[in-house]
């Protein structure tokens, strides 16, 4: 009976340690990390503004983790959302992180502010403005062995600015295109 007791322990043991999911610290300033949010001035985005974690396994997993914190009326341009749990990455394994910001004054979610696009409404880490593209970026959980090691540090996060607006903007050949068009265009009716 206690073989069956210690067996029955050691085997939970194992996979409640399997199944142990990974931490992070939802902040962008502490030990090796200072990435503070900015306006398209240069200015620190202050307390109307939100953020929200994203994570996942792979760079296109990502979903929102725990719920929207405010940035630090105190410190602008910084936020801190505590200790969040990464569903689906384990304790010491590599995860793909973003942090999405809106102004919460103006628009009652990420997605509202997005879809506005006004300047200042919304930005994304590694988000790029220009092509539309989002490059996740890539941290290693903490969570490991018993006790826990403390929550990671989100060292992959580098500062980013909000949105300038207008919408994706194009690229220089699409420029070079529309003015080809433009002088065929002129030489035709010269012809005429």
């Amino acid at each position: 009976m206690k073989k069956l007791i210690a067996t029955t322990l050691a085997s939970t043991l194992v996979g409640i340690v399997a199944y142990a999911q990974g931490t992070v610290n939802f902040a962008n300033l502490g030990v090796g990390l200072n990435a503070p949010v900015t306006l398209t001035d240069g200015t620190k985005a202050g307390g109307s503004y939100m953020a929200q974690l994203l994570a996942g396994a792979t760079a296109t997993s990502l979903a929102p983790v725990g719920s929207p914190t405010a940035f630090l009326a105190a410190a602008p341009g910084y936020f801190n959302g505590g200790v969040q749990t990464i569903p689906g990455v384990a304790g010491g394994a590599n995860g793909f992180f973003a942090i999405q910001v809106w102004n919460s004054t103006s628009f009652s979610s990420f997605a509202t502010a997005k879809a506005a696009n006004t300047a200042n409404s919304w930005g994304e880490s590694g988000y790029n403005y220009t092509t539309g593209i989002l490059t996740p970026f890539q941290n290693v959980t903490g969570g490991v062995g018993s006790p826990a090691t403390p929550p990671a540090t989100l060292t992959g996060l580098t500062p980013f600015a909000l949105s300038p607006g207008g919408g994706v903007v194009p690229e220089p050949s699409t420029f070079a295109l529309a003015g080809l068009g433009a002088a065929a265009l002129m030489i035709f009716r010269r012809r005429k």
